[in-house]
Formats: structure tokens, sequence, C-alpha cells
């Protein structure tokens, strides 16, 4: 919401033109005369909410109208910022009105919906967005869409899981080894000693000269006498015993084994971003007015390094200490954060949102 340099008008942006013109129709019922109300949209994306395309067919139309309606200054942001706004997709709704019926406007507009444009041109910012190029050509409603749903799931919020992990150490059987045990026959020649007898018969004839005697009378007959020799021969024999036993079997032995390891864990850091900046944005303005508009530089290159040192002066890591002390820390984050800028440059930028914030200016 906006007042532009006439106080009569008041400008609101509205996400699409279906929403503008409903603004319009309530604002007309509120009194406010029909000719006083004024509907602008980029003609590509609104003339999906109405029937016929009355609007400008080229942007150079609508950068016309806010140069009328904020006094045709081109220092003004706000000229560019409205243009932006209607070239993305959004839908303007300009009311001109008596002093007595512009804070009924307001309410009306801020009950529909109105959008913060600072907020919007942030949003812009992260898309690469430095400043309104009224040759850039429009967005197509397809892109508009896709735009407003990714900066709605921005303003509805998300999550950032946190990622924790832990070390979960169980046991496995592994194959570390073992024993086969098995047997086999093998032969070795032995040698033993043993003691035969044998008997051989012994033939001996004796020449004996006596006379026969009544006992020799019946040696006169026939007769025959064997004798059998006999010997002893080995006899081998083998007797199997068992010797030894080999016995295969298991020992179960414990040990404790300490695991080394590192786990990760996100951690999640929240940065309020650009809060309470509003309260001195006019003043980071003049500064820059001041110190920096005759060099080039335009305020939107300077804004980032003002709002650095605001919320450097908040932050728990500084807060309380002096510009002096905490300018290394703060110039090497910077340039991490920011390394296409210039510390040189930005630092007395980043110095004075440091010291707006610490009561130094």
């Amino acid at each position: 919401m906006a007042q532009t340099s006439n106080d009569n008008t008041v400008v609101g942006v509205f996400p699409d033109y279906t929403t503008a013109e409903r603004v319009s129709r309530d604002l007309a019922n509120a009194g406010i005369p029909r000719e006083s109300i004024e509907v602008k949209s980029n003609f590509m994306t609104g003339a999906a909410g109405r029937s016929t395309s009355t609007e400008e067919s080229h942007e150079g139309g609508i950068s016309g109208f806010f140069h009328r309606l904020f006094g045709g200054d081109e220092s003004n942001p706000d000229t560019g910022h409205y243009s932006e706004a209607v070239r993305r997709g959004n839908a303007v709704v300009a009311v001109t009105a008596p002093s007595s019926q512009l804070d009924q406007a307001i309410e009306i507009m801020n009950s529909a919906g109105a959008i913060d444009i600072d907020r919007q041109v942030e949003n812009y910012r992260q898309t690469g967005y430095e400043r309104h190029d009224p040759n850039a050509a429009p967005y197509s409603y397809e892109e508009a869409n896709k735009e407003r749903e990714k900066f709605r799931s921005n303003e509805q919020g998300g999550s950032i899981p946190v990622v924790e992990e832990d070390l979960q150490v169980g046991k496995r059987v592994v194959r570390k080894g073992g024993v086969r045990v098995y047997n086999r026959v093998t032969e070795k020649p032995v040698t033993e000693n043993v003691e035969l007898r044998e008997e051989h018969v012994k033939v001996e004839r004796r020449p004996v000269d006596r006379p026969i005697n009544s006992g020799d009378a019946d040696r006169f007959r026939e007769q025959s006498i064997e004798v059998t020799e006999m010997a002893e021969e080995p006899v081998v024999q083998k007797r199997a015993r068992v010797r030894e036993e080999v016995v295969v079997g298991k020992e179960t032995t414990r040990r404790t084994e300490q695991v080394r390891d590192s786990v990760r864990r996100t951690e999640v850091e929240v940065e309020r971003l650009n809060e309470g900046a509003g309260d001195y944005r006019s003043d980071f303005r003049r500064d820059w007015q001041e110190q920096y508009a005759n060099s080039g530089g335009t305020y939107e290159t300077y804004e980032p390094a003002y709002d650095y040192g605001y919320r450097s002066a908040s932050d728990t890591r500084y807060r309380g200490r002096s510009w002096s002390d905490v300018e290394d820390d703060l110039r090497t984050d910077y340039m991490r954060n920011n390394p296409n800028s210039s510390w040189d440059r930005m630092k007395g930028a980043v110095r004075y949102g440091w010291e707006k914030v610490t009561g130094k200016r």
C-alpha cells in the first residue's frame, strides 16, 4: 500500500486481476465514484480474469501510469517497483478520493489482502531483481501463477529437517579360517628277530662185534624205524591297536572391541531478515543520498549493506561489542556471503546500519 505524491491518491497491489476488480466494486459500493478508481494489470495475465482486455498492450503504458501517480520523479523507486509488480502478473488498484474517504479506501484494500510492496520486492530480489526494466517482456499466465505459488509457500512457511546420524554397532559372523582333519594309511618296513628250532635225523653206523644173546633172537625179521624231523618257521600276524585320538572341536572366546567413527548432524540457524529495519529505511536512504548518490551507485546496490550492518548489531555474536572490535569479523563474514561485492566500498553503509542500532547515530 502506498500514498502517492498526490495526497488524495492511494495505490494497492493485489495478486490477480479478479481480486483487484472485486476490490474496485467494494470501493464503489462504499460511495467512492467509479471514475475515481483505476485498475491496472499485465495484459497477458490480466486477460485471464476478464472477457476483454482494454489495458495497455505494452509495459511502457504501465510505467507511464505510475510516473503520473508518483510525480514523474525518476529517483523514486516506487515507480519501478509497482511497474515490476504489474509486469509479474499482479494487479494494481489506484483510488483518488477526498481525504475523508481515503481511510475507508485503505481499510477496504487491506481487508482484501493488499500486498506489502516492500516485502514483495524483497522476494523479487531473491530471483536476481535489481530494478525494473521497461523493455522486459511481461509474464505469461503460467509464469505469473508459478511465481505466485512460490511466494505463497514462502509466506506460509516451510520446514528444514534437522538430520542426525546415530552410530549403531552390530555383529555379524565372518569366516576367519578353520581346520580339516583326515587320515591316510602309510606303510613302513619293520624288522623283528625270532629264534627258530629245527630237528635233523642223524643216522650213525657203529661197528659192533659181539655174540647174539637171547634178546637178539627176534631181530631176524623185517622191521623199520621212522624218525620225524621237526622245524620251526616264523608265523607273522598283525594286530591293529589304537595309539592316539585326534579330537576336533571349537573353543569360543569373547573380546571387547572399541569402534570409533563420526556421525553427522545438521544444525539449523534462524536468521531474522530485516526485522525492524523498516523503521530505518528513510535514514538509510538519506545517508545514501548524502554519501554515495553522486558516486554512481544506486540505493538498491547499497541497501543490502545497510541491512547487514543492522542485523549484525543485533546478532548475539557481536552484541555489546564496539565497531573496531568486530570490524574484521564482519568483513570476513560479509565477503563470504557477498563475494562479488567490495568491503571497502560498502564498509561505510555497513557501519551506518550498525551504529543506528547501537545508538551511535
